[in-house]
């Protein structure tokens, strides 16, 4: 019987009991309050509805899928919009309501797609205009005005507002790489596996809508791809390859201090620890250049780095490592697997990882150095077990 539901029921990627109630509340909410104010705006007006039944639709994807490209601010103000438009005029010219609500679902749709705003509640909204009756009819363009537009900005309002609120950032936008460079060549990420022009030769091949962001897609398969070399790699962890004898700095050293430790050992990064050797920072070179300036040979806080430091309220700038070292940072444990840590430098764009126990305290350093000599000699152990299997 089991077996026999679980093919009747479509596949779905797992989303939490947490997310269910998250959408579940926000459309409880966004509907109540949309009509609420609904039936405030029109307490003169008994005459025109205060909520209509293509708002529960728009609901579904404003709350339970906020990252759609259906879902965004342009598609439910525009896509509504365009909808009612052609609603009205449809049911204006035509008199005949089934050949008007095929020509206004028709020309709504193709005209949502023009204007890239495809939402598919628009579709229930020429409906509406057409099928709503002489209560609808009588309010010509007006009905886009209100209720369209009324509700759906007050929906869209309420969903940037929850959505914000609750860790679903909306409207849905891609994070920049963290490796732009401002140069032409693309981040390190991007320059394994296929390219984006590659996905977009695809795409054009495959010529659907797909209910899914483009860069979204394209992070999902590099994420992937990443994780498939995981899988195959040969298990090493970082407490294998790291470098122990580390040179780390405490937040109150000077900047000279922290420079020429760097310039000494050819370092390009210090894990900067507290007096319990605990990892609180990293200091890099990247850190040197953009947060201080030289004066007489000597590192001092830019005047930019030292304005945000008093803007944010924190103790007055004092030259020292703690004025411009990177915090909070990003640690991997001594049993992280190495195939982990590629995953993390690839994706987040870092050049050194803080090796540090359950208790935050340092053991060693991982740099991509130490990766790339662990990724040649496990490409040669390969290359070595085949031949000696041939």
């Amino acid at each position: 019987m089991q077996r026999t539901l679980r093919r009747l029921l479509p596949e779905a990627s797992p989303i939490s009991t947490r997310e269910r109630l998250r959408a579940a509340l926000g459309a409880l909410m966004g509907i109540l309050v949309t009509g609420m104010i609904g039936g405030l705006a029109l307490r003169a007006d008994a005459s025109l509805p205060a909520l209509i039944a293509p708002m529960g639709a728009s609901a579904v994807l404003l709350f339970a899928v906020p990252s759609s490209p259906l879902a965004q601010p342009w598609s439910i103000l525009c896509g509504n919009t365009v909808a009612a438009l052609v609603g009205v005029t449809a049911a204006l010219l035509i008199d005949d309501l089934f050949v008007a609500s095929a020509a206004a679902i028709g020309i709504a749709i193709a005209l949502m797609m023009t204007f890239r705003c495809l939402h598919p509640p628009s579709g229930a909204i020429a409906l509406t205009a057409v099928l709503g009756g002489p209560a609808i009819h009588e309010l010509g363009y007006g009905f886009v005005l209100w209720p369209v537009a009324g509700n759906s900005l007050a929906l869209l309002v309420l969903a940037l507002i929850f959505n914000n609120l609750t860790g679903r950032p909306y409207p849905h936008a891609i994070k920049p790489p963290t490796t732009d460079h401002g140069t032409a060549d693309p981040a390190p990420v991007q320059r394994i596996g296929f390219t984006s022009e590659d996905l977009d030769e695809v795409l054009k091949e495959y010529d659907e809508f797909l209910d899914i962001d483009r860069d979204d897609l394209e992070t999902i398969l590099r994420r992937t791809e990443l994780r498939s070399y995981r899988r195959r790699a040969v298990h090493l962890d970082c407490a294998s390859i790291m470098s122990r004898d580390v040179v780390a700095v405490a937040p109150d050293n000077s900047l000279k201090e922290a420079h020429d430790l760097m310039r000494a050992h050819h370092f390009k990064a210090l894990p900067v620890t507290n007096d319990k050797a605990e990892v609180v920072g990293i200091v890099t070179q990247t850190d040197f250049l953009d947060k201080a300036n030289w004066t007489k040979g000597r590192p001092r806080i830019g005047f930019g780095q030292r304005l945000r430091l008093v803007l944010s309220g924190k103790s007055a700038p004092s030259d020292t490592i703690k004025d411009i070292m990177t915090a909070p940072v990003r640690t991997v444990s001594p049993d992280t697997p190495v195939a982990d840590a590629i995953v993390i430098f690839a994706e987040e764009g870092l050049h050194y990882l803080p090796v540090t126990r359950s208790n935050n305290k340092l053991v060693g350093i991982l740099s991509q150095s130490d990766v790339l000599v662990a990724m040649l000699a496990d490409v040669a152990t390969q290359d070595a077990d085949i031949r000696l299997s041939a």
